[in-house]
């Protein structure tokens, strides 16, 4: 009885992956320890961006973990695939457990390495080397839907960091991008909406921000005032007893 491939369904002479198939799976392994280094700017949408601006007040606690991420570069996600598969196709080999060790980057290398170097016998002889492509695939696919976007316009046109002030004088610097038919700008971390009528102050607001200018931001500020009128009250500012004055050129340094 004729064989197929167990991804594409192809038909073969014999053996459980086609010639495509079986590249496919080697530079998804190739790629896996990059996928698992993309993930990490992706943990804290909004983690790195308050370090960026130099905010000099901090939001009380930490910022939640995006869980998606957390799962795939936990010990069930790429790392856990990748091992799992090994110490199955080891077995099958008649081969001892494969020992573990090192941090979990060096881990998914020497998983995705192990397996790379037997993948002609995969292809060829392992009856479960249709289940370990399509799970490869599978895995490539959960992390280039946080990453990354086949379509451009899905991933919104960037404009810079959200300027909302939380009840502690910090501001949320997310990234707010703005999609094809959208009638406002929406902060995905923070829930702040932009309409169209604040976008000109909006983008004063980034402006200052991306040059450092705006340490820190009080109501008084002629467009956060503005913005705010516009739908910028849905994200509570500090009151005047919360909040600390502008560091001038004069002041010494902290």
């Amino acid at each position: 009885m004729t064989a197929t491939c167990g991804l594409c369904e192809t038909p073969l002479e014999h053996g459980y992956l086609c010639p495509g198939c079986t590249l496919a799976t080697a530079r998804r392994l190739d790629r896996m320890p990059k996928l698992y280094a993309g993930l990490e700017a992706f943990l804290q949408p909004g983690g790195r961006a308050s370090a960026q601006y130099g905010r000099t007040q901090a939001v009380d606690g930490a910022l939640p973990a995006s869980e998606p991420v957390l799962s795939l570069r936990g010990p069930g996600g790429i790392v856990g695939v990748l091992e799992d598969w090994r110490s199955a196709m080891q077995s099958d080999r008649g081969w001892r457990e494969p020992v573990i060790a090192g941090n979990t980057e060096r881990r998914i290398v020497v998983a995705a390495r192990a397996l790379s170097i037997n993948l002609d016998w995969i292809a060829a002889s392992w009856p479960m080397a249709g289940a370990f492509a399509e799970e490869l695939r599978d895995l490539e696919r959960d992390v280039a839907s946080i990453v990354n976007s086949s379509d451009p316009s899905e991933r919104g046109s960037r404009l810079g960091a959200c300027p909302a002030v939380d009840p502690s004088g910090a501001i949320c610097g997310a990234i707010l991008r703005h999609y094809p038919g959208q009638p406002a700008v929406t902060c995905r971390w923070c829930g702040c909406t932009y309409p169209p009528a604040s976008w000109a102050d909006l983008k004063t607001l980034i402006d200052e921000d991306e040059k450092g200018a705006a340490i820190c931001r009080t109501p008084g500020d002629q467009a956060f005032s503005r913005i705010r009128e516009e739908g910028y009250a849905s994200v509570p500012t500090p009151s005047s007893e919360q909040e600390e004055p502008c560091p001038s050129e004069s002041s010494p340094a902290a």
